[in-house]
């Protein structure tokens, strides 16, 4: 069993653990704090979280 958990990447499984809708919302996350420090705006990352959520999940009605 060891050599098996040494096979594993901790990162990987966490996410995998999540639901589709809580991985890309850390992924969302993750791009923000990337983003944090580029001249873009903070309404730019907004704007292009909203186009991706739109894309997958189809406009609100």
């Amino acid at each position: 069993m060891k050599a098996a958990a040494e096979k594993i990447n901790p990162e990987d499984y966490i996410l995998s653990a999540l639901s589709p809708d809580d991985r890309l919302d850390a992924a969302f996350k993750i791009a923000r704090e990337a983003f944090k420090k580029t001249t873009l705006t903070i309404k730019d990352i907004e704007t292009s979280v909203k186009y991706i959520r739109r894309k997958v999940y189809g406009k609100k009605k």
